[in-house]
């Protein structure tokens, strides 16, 4: 009893599990995860460390070398990149692809473990912290807003929907972005410490003592142990100044008893007030208004259109709690983009099944077409079923997956369907024709099954980020294959028995007898007779189409869909922050009048938070900020964004403009890279401006710069060591005065509830802080018992230029010099330049590498090759399996190259770039291809084994797989339609489509013909 025959004989089990499936998968689909894009963990880490007071140069080699030796001494670092600026460090610890989001968190303890041990070896006031959330993810980002509001008002309002928002379903973490640091200034005038004989220092003594808790110990009391807990401390902000600074001044008098005591508190020489820090290291303005941004990011494994549901839910219910007049403005909503991605997604799902349906209909009949269709929908939900058991999500590649599969899916019940019909016409009851179709075919079915499965392996195996984006492309495509087989031999039979009943044909008549298959018999008949010819033809065709694979563009990654474009706006290196704001706010205002600009956002200081796991912040910088313009619909974008970029031009010569669309998938930042090491600065400025020398030559190059900017001036006051001991000074009390002359000094904490607030000294305004006054910046002497003025403590005041940002990659000095294609895809461009850039002359210890899109995509092809030598060596033993022999395989995996043919043609002539997802087409392609090569094989080895004349046996066999064969090609080409109009997938469609419709014509000629050959049949034979 095979498994056709038992599935008829208890259809009552069948149709029940059958109906569980079906059902289940109903459910399965209304509960999966939903996502606009597949997760991919971002397998990196930052180091923070603070050195107040140090040059770029100094936080580098006392700081920045110290950590990055003790990092680099774990074994799971791929990469470390580091920055140097003043006072500040920050190292990005990139981790190997073979750790995952399970694994990683261990890794985090160790690196923690690695920066713990280092602090020994750095300089004592130097903070460090490690952060490893990175690549959160914020999927809804709000702007609040309210114009009328003080700043104080606003982010009060805002810390209570962070409280709230905290609470709701599925949601991780809120994290604000613009919200300035509450301090407490303290303005001590010079003029009158001078007078009273103060030292600064000693008055930062008390500041920073007096606030301090310090444990008073405890008393037995009796039987109890009761802690001691005194009153202290300053309780609000007027209270700061009544600190006493001075317990008593002598007077003229030398006569003891003439002493009086003169009370002097902070208050008497200080203007004390509560306020934010100045400058702010970021700003956000939505929509010309100045906004608090509020992060909100969902729970690993959530759906985030449940948390956009519940959030927006729990909005309305704090709606009466809204101050009127702010504003809650949307920066990005994942959830309304990915309920609307896989609406869209499942649209295109439903019609390519009823264009598969509908070619089946009209191909097969009504009933066979019917037959097929059920199983197809069958398969699909049963699929989801088990997407949900293994927590895949709905999202971009999965769907894609499902759409990709279809035209396999059928394939196996085309061939049952196909085999049912042809033994009822040649006399076979119900019974045994399924019992025949199934007994013959149920084995080789499973074989091409598993090779067409193999075919995707090759990004399931891949362990980097691109694998794990697209991996769910792979199992989706093993799930619906293996059901799609197991239906074919279960269900398949059972509904045929039932609705599928073929008349006989009258005694003598060929069910393969019409015109189309006589036509091809004839011309196959033609080839076998002329192989040498056919073979030429062949090769020649191959080796043309190879050469026209040169005049494909080549790309990663294709750019997103998103309504949304991005501004990168760069000002002189050390530009102040609200220089920046000034013409941010201009641009945005003139963009704002733009026809289908909707709005914009802007990011000041640094990049926004992450709010797509493709969108990569920008470091912080005063000089930087960044422009995120809304358009009405995706095709608005390519008008817009030279318009944005010519206004910005013309108006703004100084700045650097970049813009951008988002991208799919990893990768981002400049597209073309050439990364510079060695170890002197000076040469590396010099090898970068060369090759952006290079860059400016071509007129298709934009968006040019390298990563370490423009030097900055710094002004060094020569400090003489003779004339700063004879006043009894310090260096620290030097830097300390000066520190408070300009900007402020941070000289203790003042703690409020829940609130650390910083005490910042500075000099009144009236005092002046420009840089004429830094000469006269008085240092008080303890020792003279008076103020000493700068200019006297130091022997000149010299101007340098030095680096502001210090690079590094791999504890490699490294500078990068980036561009875009400004038309075009960045491949054509990267080809023009490689050649010139390479031959810059490298002095000995320096070395060029390429980033960008081009190492992003050697990498992820190099992933995804390392693994296609083991799964070919699969495919040839699965072969070997079906057929027992050798030759076999050699001749089905022969005919994959022939795939070239119309992968060339459809790409060049559609233009559309061989990117990543175009590659993992053409392996589809290729699986698909030896699917149907083992299908039809089979069919000839199993004629020829019932004593046909083996080259009746080729041709008669080859005429049989005509149909199953077309059908499945044609139901994946046609059901491949709706992807064309997504630009994640339109090459890869291009790709499949246009390389199984040549290749299924090719295959249906080329395997008869390679048989012939291997085997040494003759049509002289028979």
């Amino acid at each position: 009893m095979n498994i056709a025959e038992a599935s008829i004989k208890y259809k009552v089990i069948t149709i029940a599990i059958t109906i569980v499936i079906a059902i289940a998968g109903v459910l399965a689909y209304q509960n999966l995860s939903r996502l606009e894009d597949p997760e991919f963990t971002i397998k990196e880490a930052v180091v923070y460390a603070q050195y107040p007071g140090a040059s770029p140069r100094e936080v580098q080699e006392e700081v920045t070398d110290p950590l990055e030796t003790a990092i680099q001494q774990l074994g799971q670092i791929k990469h470390i990149r580091s920055r140097s600026e003043f006072g500040f460090a920050q190292i990005n610890v990139e981790i190997k692809d073979t750790y995952d989001k399970d694994t990683l968190p261990q890794v985090w303890d160790e690196l923690r473990r690695k920066v713990g041990d280092a602090r020994g070896n750095l300089p004592p006031n130097v903070t460090t912290l490690v952060y490893d959330d990175f690549g959160d993810v914020y999927g809804i980002y709000y702007a609040i807003t309210g114009p009328d509001y003080t700043y104080a008002e606003l982010k009060e309002y805002v810390d209570f929907l962070r409280r709230e928002l905290l609470l709701v379903q599925d949601v991780a973490k809120v994290s604000l972005y613009g919200v300035q640091q509450e301090v407490v200034y303290i303005e001590i005038s010079n003029a009158k410490l001078t007078q009273l004989g103060i030292p600064l220092s000693s008055i930062y003594n008390l500041l920073e003592k007096q606030n301090l808790l310090e444990p008073a110990g405890k008393v037995e009391v009796g039987s109890e142990y009761i802690r001691i807990h005194p009153t202290g401390g300053f309780q609000t902000v007027e209270a700061i100044g009544n600190l006493f600074i001075n317990e008593g001044q002598s007077s003229s008098s030398s006569n003891e008893a003439n002493k009086t005591t003169a009370i002097i508190r902070l208050r008497d020489v200080a203007d004390i007030m509560r306020g934010y820090e100045e400058p702010p290291s970021n700003k956000l303005f939505f929509n010309g208004q100045r906004a608090i941004g509020l992060g909100i990011s969902t729970v690993s494994g959530g759906n985030v259109v449940v948390m956009g549901d519940a959030v927006k839910q729990r909005l309305a219910e704090l709606e009466p709690f809204r101050p009127l007049g702010m504003e809650i403005g949307a920066i990005s909503i994942q959830a309304e983009s990915v309920r609307e991605a896989v609406n869209s997604f499942i649209i295109n799902l439903v019609e390519a099944v009823a264009i598969v349906v509908g070619v089946l209909l009209l191909a097969m009949g009504l009933r066979s077409g019917l037959i097929i269709g059920f199983i197809l929908v069958l398969i699909v939900l049963g699929t989801f079923l088990l997407m949900r058991w293994y927590d895949i999500a709905l999202q971009r590649i999965s769907l894609g997956a499902l759409i990709i599969a279809l035209g396999m899916l059928v394939d196996n019940a085309i061939v049952i369907v196909e085999g049912c019909i042809i033994n009822q016409q040649k006399g076979s009851s119900r019974l045994d024709a399924l019992k025949q179709v199934v007994g013959q075919t149920s084995f080789p079915l499973l074989g091409a099954t598993i090779v067409a499965i193999l075919a995707f392996a090759g990004i399931g195996l891949s362990n980097d980020s691109t694998g794990e984006f697209a991996g769910s492309l792979f199992w989706v495509i093993l799930f619906s294959l293996l059901l799609s087989w197991i239906f074919a031999i279960t269900t398949t039979p059972l509904v045929c028995y039932y609705f599928l009943q073929i008349k006989p044909m009258p005694e003598g008549k060929d069910p393969y007898d019409n015109i189309i298959l006589n036509t091809y018999k004839r011309f196959l008949n033609f080839v076998l007779h002329n192989r040498a010819t056919a073979c030429l033809i062949l090769v020649g065709t191959l080796t043309l189409s190879v050469w026209g694979m040169q005049f494909i563009p080549q790309s990663f990654f294709p750019d997103s869909t998103r309504s949304q474009f991005i501004v990168d706006y760069w000002l002189p290196q050390g530009t102040h922050i609200d220089t920046t704001e000034r013409d941010l706010k201009q641009i945005a205002s003139h963009i704002k009048t733009l026809p289908n600009v909707t709005g914009t956002t802007t990011f000041l200081g640094q990049g926004g938070l992450r709010f797509l796991l493709t969108y990569a912040p920008e470091d912080p910088n005063t000089s930087y900020g960044q422009l995120l313009v809304d358009v009405k619909t995706y095709d608005d974008i390519t008008p817009t964004m030279p318009i944005v970029k010519k206004y910005i031009e013309d108006n703004y010569p100084d700045a650097i403009i970049i813009t951008n669309r988002f991208v799919l998938g990893p990768g981002g930042s400049a597209k073309i890279q050439a990364r510079f090491s060695g170890p002197d600065p000076i040469v590396l400025r010099q090898l970068s401006d060369e090759a952006q020398l290079i860059f400016y030559k071509n007129q298709n190059a934009t968006n040019i710069l390298d990563d370490w900017r423009a030097p900055v001036k710094t002004i060094r006051p020569i400090i003489s060591e003779q004339r700063t001991i004879a006043a009894g000074l310090t260096q620290q009390e030097i830097s300390q005065a000066i520190q408070t002359q300009f900007g402020g000094l941070n000289v203790g904490t003042y703690r409020e509830s829940n609130k650390l607030l910083p005490i910042i000294s500075r000099r009144p305004t009236e005092e002046g802080s420009d840089a004429q006054q830094l000469a006269n910046t008085q240092v008080y002497s303890a020792a003279a018992g008076t103020t000493i003025p700068l200019q006297q403590l130091v022997t000149s005041f010299e101007t340098e230029w030095e680096d502001s940002i210090i690079r590094r990659r791999d504890r490699r000095l490294t500078i990068t010099a980036k561009c875009d294609a400004a038309v075009g895809n960045a491949s054509v461009l990267f080809n023009q330049l490689k050649p010139q850039i390479e031959d810059i002359k490298l002095p000995p210890g320096y070395t060029l590498e390429w980033g960008g899109e081009y190492e992003d995509s050697s990498e992820a092809q190099e992933k995804l090759f390392a693994s296609i030598p083991m799964v070919i060596v699969a495919m040839f033993l699965t072969i070997i399996c079906i057929f027992n022999a050798i030759r076999t395989p050699i001749i089905i995996f022969l005919t994959v190259p022939l795939a070239i043919i119309g992968v060339a043609i459809g790409l060049v002539s559609t233009q559309q770039p061989f990117n990543f997802m175009a590659l993992l087409g053409f392996l589809a392609l290729s699986g698909m291809l030896i699917k149907n090569a083992i299908v039809l094989i089979d069919q000839i080895n199993l004629e020829i084994s019932e004593g046909k004349q083996p080259y009746l046996a080729i041709l008669h066999s080859s005429v049989s797989r005509v149909r199953p064969v077309s059908l499945a090609a044609i139901t994946t080409i046609l059901g491949m339609i709706p992807l064309l109009a997504d630009a994640f997938f339109a090459a890869m469609s291009v790709t499949i489509m246009a390389g199984l419709a040549f290749a299924t014509v090719l295959t249906l000629i080329v395997v008869p013909l390679l048989y012939a050959i291997f085997f040494r049949i003759h049509p002289s034979s028979d």
